[in-house]
C-alpha cells in the first residue's frame, strides 16, 4: 500500500524491475514479488504439512492437530455445498483458499495484496470458469450447452450472459473488496501525521486485511463450490 515520503496516498502497483523479451518490456512489479512470497511461503508449508503427515504418529503434536482440524473445516465447508462430491474437489479447493488467504492477509507484512491487483482475481475466475464448464460437459454432455435454450429460446442471450459474468462476478468482488482496502489504508498512511501510524492503523488492519480477508476468501470458495455443484447430477 505504499507509505510515500512526500506524504502522499499510494495506491498504484509498482514496477521494480524491468525486463526484455521477444522485442518487448515486461515489468516485475509488487503484485509479482507479493505472489512469490506467497507462493513460496505456500510451498514451506506444504513440504511441512506433508512431512507431518508422512511422519503421523497415535499422539499427534500441534501442528499436525491444526492440518487435521483444518482438513476437517474445509471438508465440512465442502460437504454443505457439494456433499459426497467434495473429495473430488478439494484439492482444488483447499489450494485457491490457502493462496487468496495468504495474498489477502499478505498486507499484515507490509506487501501490497496480489489480490489487489485484477490480473490476479481475473485469472482465479477464469480457472474457476474452465473447471466449471469442464465438469458440465463432463457430466451432461450436449445437454450442457443445450441447456441454454431453456425453458425457451428466447432466453438464451440472458442464459448466456449468466454463464460468462459468473467468473467476472466472484473475480471483481474479490478484487473490489481487497482495493478497498488498499485505498483505505493509503490514505491513511499518506495524509495522517507520523504520530498517529504509530497503533491506529493496527484496527483498520484487522478489519481491512484480516477480518475482510478471511470473510472474501470464504466467499470465493463457496461460490467456486456453488458453481460446480450447478453442473454436477
Amino acid at each position: 500500500m505504499g507509505l510515500l515520503i512526500s506524504n502522499e496516498p499510494d495506491f498504484m502497483i509498482h514496477g521494480v524491475l524491468e525486463y526484455q523479451m521477444f522485442g518487448q518490456s515486461f515489468w516485475i512489479t509488487t503484485t509479482t514479488i507479493g505472489a512469490w512470497i506467497v507462493t513460496i511461503l505456500l510451498l514451506i508449508f506444504g513440504v511441512l504439512a506433508n512431512r507431518a503427515l508422512k511422519n503421523a504418529t497415535d499422539v499427534p503434536g500441534a501442528f499436525q492437530n491444526a492440518l487435521e482440524y483444518g482438513y476437517e473445516m474445509l471438508e465440512k465447508m465442502g460437504n454443505s455445498i457439494l456433499g459426497g462430491n467434495t473429495r473430488r474437489f478439494i484439492n482444488y479447493i483447499g489450494t485457491i483458499f490457502l493462496f487468496i488467504l495468504l495474498c489477502n492477509l499478505s498486507g499484515l507484512l507490509g506487501l501490497r495484496a496480489p489480490t489487489a491487483d485484477y490480473g490476479v482475481t481475473f485469472l482465479l475466475g477464469v480457472f474457476t470458469f474452465c473447471i466449471v464448464n469442464y465438469q458440465g460437459i463432463k457430466n451432461r454432455g450436449i445437454r450442457h450447452f443445450t441447456c441454454l435454450f431453456e425453458p425457451t429460446p428466447v432466453l438464451f442471450p440472458i442464459n448466456l450472459i449468466g454463464e460468462l459474468a459468473n467468473p467476472l462476478s466472484i473475480s471483481l468482488r474479490l478484487f473490489a473488496n481487497l482495493l478497498s482496502g488498499v485505498i483505505i489504508m493509503g490514505l491513511w498512511y499518506g495524509m495522517m501525521p507520523i504520530f498517529v501510524d504509530i497503533a491506529i492503523p493496527a484496527a483498520l488492519h484487522a478489519y481491512c486485511d484480516l477480518f475482510s480477508g478471511c470473510i472474501q476468501t470464504y466467499v470465493f470458495c463457496m461460490l467456486t463450490m456453488v458453481y460446480v455443484n450447478d453442473k454436477l447430477e
